[in-house]
């Protein structure tokens, strides 16, 4: 996701989970999954903030099939993701994923 209004569209009208280092916002849509990243100057400088979206794209990408068809997800990072490791991260995700797939089902 690049436009502004896909990203309010997902954060507004999906199903929220958080975790310590990440929150997910998923809701449904048409077409193909759409990912989208949110790592704020909170995060850190400029390199901190490009590690810490490159760590959640390859994330997200190994479990980009698990998503339903056509939802909108939005990754926001709080700052603590810049220091957790990579597993961390990981469980993190599959967790707050799981939690948010239960809602949107429901």
């Amino acid at each position: 996701m690049r436009r502004s209004e896909d990203f309010r569209a997902a954060v507004r009208g999906g199903a929220r989970a958080g975790r310590d280092a990440i929150v997910v916002h998923l809701a449904p849509g048409d077409g193909n999954a759409k990912v989208g990243f949110v790592v704020s100057r909170g995060v850190g400088n400029a390199v901190t903030r490009n590690r810490v979206k490159r760590r959640l794209r390859a994330l997200v990408a190994h479990h980009l099939s698990e998503l339903p068809a056509g939802s909108r997800l939005v990754v926001r990072a709080h700052p603590s993701a810049a220091r957790t490791e990579f597993a961390e991260l990981d469980r993190q995700l599959v967790s707050a994923l799981d939690r948010a797939r239960a809602k949107v089902t429901t």
